[in-house]
């Protein structure tokens, strides 16, 4: 059986990668640190922005974490996805 099943049957949180983008709304800190151009203090932005005013609805949200700009966001548009509703 491959593992990936094994791991994925019992999961109850929303995957923190959806189809290789990184889901913004369960990623950690930790996670989001891997993105390019996102280091510990704005990936703790993302968290914090998300604890503050719920789900990000879209990717371009992003956008109103402090330290994200369009530049930024373009980098790293193609990485992340809001995951299921």
């Amino acid at each position: 059986k491959p593992a990936e099943d094994s791991a994925a049957a019992g999961e109850q949180a929303a995957p923190a990668v959806v189809s290789g983008r990184m889901n913004i709304n369960a990623a950690t800190a930790e996670q989001l640190d891997e993105l390019p151009g996102i280091g510990p203090s704005k990936a703790n932005a993302i968290v914090e922005y998300r604890e503050a005013n719920g789900r990000f609805k879209t990717v371009e949200e992003l956008k109103n974490v402090k330290g994200i700009g369009d530049k930024l966001f373009a980098d790293i548009r193609d990485w992340v996805a809001i995951g299921a509703p």
